[in-house]
């Protein structure tokens, strides 16, 4: 009996990822899949992830990254696997592993509540539903009802032999004979069964066209069934098991995924024959979710293929709720270079029966007409208010709040700002201190500084250098170890960072892409990732990050005022200070000035 694993991302040990990325060299791996040239220190190519004429995807095989200049993607050889294959990490990792030698060790899952696919052991799941797809596929060919009835739906032999479409026929206990075994506990693991009272065992699916759903590998982990004529629940679907979470999973993605890359863009519809047919009229590019609202797991698997989604729902209200729930699980996923729209069909059509009454063209040129998540966000909100009478601008406000606060994009985030207020008839400032949104321009600047403080110049002189500080331990990890404690401010993103390299234990031996690897997923990601785009271009090894390195800590101790005139000075500007707290704050901010002239070189004579 093979044992069968399942694991999880976070429990990966690290040295493990560690040594394979030691051992992966990426330039290899990229050149597999794409044809890269020598430039310089680098490699560069048309980038694999989106269409371009001129080359903008880089290879540092120093660094061991990867970035591309045209549309953002940016990683390691881990990044990599994952974005060009469509797979999951733990997917990701195992592939890597094994294309060097590497066995994935074994290592305990924590309980999650409610998680389907906890550790299993036990015969392969995956052979099992292999061969219950491939009964379902031969009961196909000896059903006319069943294939009639796929022909009234308007589909081809091609384009059922694409998706594996198969039939259960009627009766009970029709998988017997393809598992002998049928009292086997595996058959129940993987949902092909059900025990019903007094323990007499019986098929799931009976009389449906059976569509099976796959994973990025392209194996079978489920099955969505439909009934033939009248009947209730007109789909069925495979229930969790340790192979399917239907909250993770999207039907059409395998064999979507290389038309998402030619179109740049996906769409994501409510049934499987809505893909299918859709598929058969030449848009290849959608998937559907599994009888489940969409996740913000789907939306960040469906980043990975392509930079637009478009989400087509009917025009009622419940198609309108379910576009809601898109929204409100994309916000915190998205980024400013993706983008996520929303198309309403006509109420009498679904994608299935208006792809099939007008066309390729007509539906495409629906989907350039989509609703930018931005209109749709706001007319939403608009719509749930009378925003002709205060209360109801000051109730948009309330409603805006928390959506705001969700969305990771920081330009979209402002710009969301922006239209709220003048929807809500406020300063951008004053929805900005409301909502607690703090990028709002100017006036947050003047409220968070000390009276005798840094300027806004200053300030972005100082964030400047812990960029530089960031660089340079980027290129040369072993800086990270030289930052004094007392210059590093966590009141903002390039503090933070730095505060976190700083942590990282044994940074001074990680390479780049370890340490890419160790801050995935963490809120330091994004900016780390946005210097690494500078860091690609410019040649500094250890001796240059050294001289680099202590020019910008140098510069950081003349101009960083102390930390306590800064928390000082944010409690003034919001709630004032007592009398003692206001003589220590005078007192630090005299002796600050007095350091700072003593470090001043002397004035030239005139």
């Amino acid at each position: 009996m093979r044992r069968f694993v399942f694991r999880q991302p976070g429990l990966i040990p690290e040295q493990f990822k560690n040594d394979l990325l030691n051992r992966v060299d990426i330039v290899d791996l990229i050149e597999r899949h794409v044809r890269l040239k020598k430039a310089g220190a680098n490699f560069v190519a048309c980038c694999p992830f989106h269409n371009e004429k001129t080359p903008s995807f880089t290879v540092s095989p120093s660094k061991q990254f990867y970035h591309c200049f045209g549309c953002g993607a940016h990683g390691n050889a881990i990044s990599f696997v994952m974005e060009y294959s469509g797979l999951g990490y733990v997917e990701a990792v195992k592939d890597l592993a094994e294309s060097v030698g590497m066995k994935l060790p074994e290592f305990e899952r924590r309980a999650e509540r409610g998680a389907p696919n906890a550790e299993y052991e036990g015969p392969d799941l995956y052979e099992i539903m292999k061969r219950a797809a491939d009964f379902y596929r031969e009961q196909l060919k000896a059903s006319p009802s069943a294939v009639e009835y796929l022909k009234g739906r308007g589909l081809t032999g091609k384009v059922a032999a694409r998706f594996g479409i198969g039939y259960a026929p009627p009766g009970w206990q029709n998988l017997q004979p393809v598992f002998p075994d049928y009292g086997a506990k595996a058959l129940k693991d993987g949902g092909l069964v059900i025990d019903g009272e007094g323990g007499r065992r019986y098929d799931r699916f009976r009389d449906r066209i059976m569509f099976p759903i796959l994973n990025q590998r392209g194996s079978v982990i489920g099955f969505g069934g439909r009934v033939l004529g009248e009947g209730e629940p007109k789909y069925l679907n495979s229930p969790e098991t340790p192979l399917f979470e239907k909250g993770r999973e999207l039907y059409g993605l395998p064999q979507a995924r290389t038309a998402i890359r030619e179109a740049g863009r996906v769409v994501v519809v409510e049934g499987y024959m809505d893909v299918i047919a859709l598929s058969q009229h030449g848009v290849e590019y959608a998937v559907a979710t599994l009888g489940t609202a969409t996740s913000a797991t789907h939306v960040q698997k469906l980043f990975r293929q392509t930079d637009e989604i478009v989400f087509c729902f009917d025009g009622d209200a419940a198609g309108r709720r379910a576009a809601w729930h898109a929204l409100e699980v994309s916000l915190p996923v998205l980024a400013d270079h993706k983008a996520v729209k929303f198309l309403f069909l006509p109420a009498e059509d679904d994608p299935d029966s208006y792809v099939r009454a007008h066309g390729k063209d007509s539906f495409e040129r629906l989907l350039r007409e989509a609703r930018p998540l931005s209109e749709f966000f706001l007319a939403e909100l608009r719509g749930r208010v009378d925003v002709t009478t205060p209360e109801g601008r000051s109730r948009l406000i309330h409603e805006a709040k928390p959506l705001l606060k969700r969305v990771a994009a920081p330009a979209l985030q402002l710009q969301l700002l922006k239209q709220v207020a003048q929807a809500s008839d406020m300063t951008q400032e004053d929805a900005a201190r409301l909502t607690e949104i703090r990028s709002a321009g100017p006036a947050r600047f003047a409220a968070a500084m000390p009276p005798k403080g840094p300027d806004r110049k200053m300030l972005a002189l100082d964030r400047k250098l812990e960029r530089e500080l960031l660089i340079c331990i980027l290129s040369h990890p072993p800086l990270a170890r030289e930052v004094p404690g007392e210059i590093v401010d966590d009141s903002h993103a390039e503090g933070r960072a730095l505060a976190a390299l700083i942590g990282l234990e044994g940074i001074e031996q990680l390479e780049h892409a370890a340490i890419l690897e160790a801050m995935r997923d963490s809120e330091h990601q994004a900016l780390l990732d946005r210097l690494d785009a500078e860091l690609i271009e410019r040649r500094m090894d250890a001796s240059a990050a050294q001289a680099e390195f202590t020019g910008a800590i140098a510069a950081l101790r003349m101009r960083n005022p102390n930390l306590r005139i800064r928390e000082l000075g944010e409690k003034d500007a919001k709630e004032g200070l007592s009398v003692q707290e206001r003589d220590e704050f005078l007192r630090l901010i005299d002796e600050d000035a007095a350091l700072k002239q003593r470090r001043m070189p002397p004035s030239p004579m005139l």
